[in-house]
């Protein structure tokens, strides 16, 4: 007999206790990039409270997905206009409906042809998720996709191969054998560390600047400390 809308719905867990339940990663160049893509992305939208990323975490977004444990969650997502703050896993119906606005799969030998298959058509026809990336760490095989007529349409490379994405408003790019993100000016988002020392080093070519200019004007007999 099958069970009404009600019944199911009583059937359903405590959404507060869906934890992630993703096995690990492939390797550590596939932690590492995902790392990156967090990382930046992070940095560059530091002062917006609005998204959520997802690494490696659990998409829950049926009952049926629930019952058969059928379906592993994206390497990275990004869900915008929701509120900044940790979860355990991305629960659709605990979020308004909301699905991933973008996703990104880190291809592995072992995940590959469910990346390019089964996940793709899901996203596509179920999440409706407006772009899908898929990146191999190893390869360097990178497509990306995007959400035209209801259907994926591939996302044509720029000069430098790399892909437009409308929803993060940046490229993404392979640069020195890594996906990342650049501005629509091809300037690349720095890592928090990365842009520490680009900062350090706007403060050293300041200091000598300044020095330069204060040993010109002692040439000049004039003390640079009464200017």
């Amino acid at each position: 007999m099958s069970l009404t809308a009600q019944e199911l719905e009583a059937q359903m867990p405590d959404a507060t206790q869906l934890w992630s339940d993703e096995p690990e990663m492939e390797s550590s160049l596939h932690y590492a990039q995902l790392a990156l893509l967090v990382s930046c992305l992070e940095w560059l939208w530091r002062d917006r409270q609005d998204f959520f990323i997802g690494a490696n975490l659990t998409i829950y977004f049926s009952r049926q997905q629930l019952k058969n444990r059928d379906f592993r969650g994206p390497d990275f997502f990004l869900v915008k206009d929701v509120e900044k703050r940790p979860r355990r896993s991305w629960v659709v119906w605990e979020e308004e409906g909301n699905y991933p606005d973008l996703i990104i799969e880190l291809l592995s030998d072992s995940t590959a042809a469910i990346d390019r298959g089964l996940k793709k058509n899901l996203y596509e026809s179920r999440f409706r998720t407006p772009e899908y990336f898929w990146f191999s760490p190893e390869t360097l095989e990178f497509q990306g996709y995007r959400i035209d007529g209801g259907r994926y349409i591939l996302i044509e490379p720029n000069d430098q191969g790399w892909l437009w994405s409308q929803e993060l408003e940046l490229y993404l790019g392979v640069v020195d054998q890594k996906l990342r993100y650049l501005s629509q000016e091809s300037e690349l988002i720095p890592t928090p560390a990365e842009a520490a020392q680009q900062a350090q080093l706007q403060v050293e070519q300041e200091r000598q600047r300044s020095e330069r200019l204060a040993e010109q004007l002692r040439t000049l007999g004039i003390d640079p400390n009464s200017v």
